[in-house]
């Protein structure tokens, strides 16, 4: 699966990083983002192995990326209010409130 050669951004107006009470830091609305809102697109560089901030595109191929933006901060969550694509944009799945904590499901192996 091919990222997209799009220009990343961040809609800043949207987010901002914070302290965490699940982990860390993490990235919460800093107003209303309604559900099918684009909040961003991620700026990556290529990984060889795993560690923070790094997504696994593909499990067959290993194909994985370091996320090098604020959008690094979204924490896992059984219940996600965000999601990634394809082309590794962030767009919300539901209408998310001021202040709440930006949550994506990383898989199972999270909970």
């Amino acid at each position: 699966m091919a990222v997209s050669d799009t220009a990343p951004y961040i809609r800043k107006e949207l987010v901002e990083v914070a302290e965490s009470q699940l982990h860390g830091r993490g990235l919460f609305a800093r107003e209303k983002i309604a559900r099918g809102t684009e909040i961003g697109r991620c700026t990556v560089k290529p990984a060889k192995k795993d560690g923070p901030h790094v997504l696994w595109l593909d499990d067959d191929t290993g194909e994985a990326v370091k996320v090098t933006c604020a959008l690094r901060y979204i924490n896992h969550g059984p219940r996600p209010n965000v999601a990634y694509y394809d082309d590794l944009t962030v767009v919300a799945l539901k209408n998310i409130k001021p202040g709440e904590e930006l949550l994506h499901h990383y898989g199972d192996e999270w909970e």
